[in-house]
């Protein structure tokens, strides 16, 4: 479980609570200044997304909080494991191991190699698919992407209108400027509530989103690599070396010096 992101948005209130002052904080509560800017924002990412994309939002949220739920370090062991069993009873024996694989894109690879298609073929088709969930996922964190950008936005129209009326107020006769305060809170407020929208949630969500997407991309580039090197007849020992440097040093290292399980080719 991944809580990072949550625990950053708490940590960022909390230190805006208590730079403000508990016994100040109620001078930040303005009810029009919460209409303006974050239903503004609400308003323009409505407006901007299809509701089948927007209807993604809340399965957003289970992916920040899960975590990295993609282990390259398992799937190049299967793979291995694969490579050695293609090399030693052929590829159609890799019909049954493929019953066990869970993972529909790395199955789906699996059987590709099994129907003994062109490299090329099987490349293409699998980086497709690949470049489609990429898109898809790209719209996800565009949603996010457009809030930081709108809310600020949100923020500097409630200002104009905090200032319009501040203006309206002091032309009117004297003692009639006693909303000159509100106002002017108003104004204020609004540029404070889009800058935290901004900056302490939808930024932040956002690239989360962008470091999930390029974890999977990873996970399913590795995927392709290896089946392109048991339909090409590849050693597995060899096969592996290729597939572990897609992956950082830090976790090359620990792969290779046993933190890894090895293949059944290796051990």
């Amino acid at each position: 479980m991944d809580i990072s992101t949550i625990l950053g948005i708490i940590i960022g209130i909390v230190l805006i609570v208590q730079a403000i002052g508990l016994g100040s904080i109620g001078n930040f509560i303005d009810p029009a200044s919460i209409l303006i800017t974050v239903g503004g924002t609400v308003a323009a990412i409505i407006a901007s997304f299809p509701l089948k994309t927007l209807a993604t939002m809340g399965r957003h949220m289970a992916i920040l909080f899960k975590g990295n739920a993609f282990k390259p370090e398992d799937v190049i062991t299967k793979l291995v494991d694969l490579a050695q069993i293609a090399r030693k009873d052929g590829l159609l024996a890799l019909e049954e191991q493929s019953k066990d694989i869970k993972d529909p894109f790395f199955k789906r690879g699996i059987l590709l190699v099994i129907d003994a298609m062109e490299t090329e073929k099987v490349r293409s088709l699998l980086e497709e698919e690949i470049a489609a969930m990429d898109a898809r996922h790209d719209a996800g964190a565009g949603i996010y992407e457009r809030g930081g950008s709108v809310a600020p936005a949100f923020g500097m129209i409630g200002t104009l209108v905090g200032l319009i009326n501040m203006l309206k107020s002091m032309d009117l006769s004297e003692g009639s400027s006693s909303s000159l305060g509100t106002n002017m809170a108003t104004a204020m407020v609004t540029t404070f509530y889009g800058c935290i929208l901004a900056n302490l949630i939808f930024n932040p969500i956002a690239k989360k989103l962008r470091i999930r997407n390029d974890e999977e991309i990873l996970y399913r580039q590795i995927i392709v690599e290896g089946v392109i090197s048991i339909l090409g007849g590849d050693n597995p020992k060899s096969l592996r070396e290729k597939l572990v440097s897609y992956l950082s040093q830090k976790r090359q290292d620990k792969y290779m010096n046993g933190g890894g399980k090895k293949g059944k080719a290796e051990e």
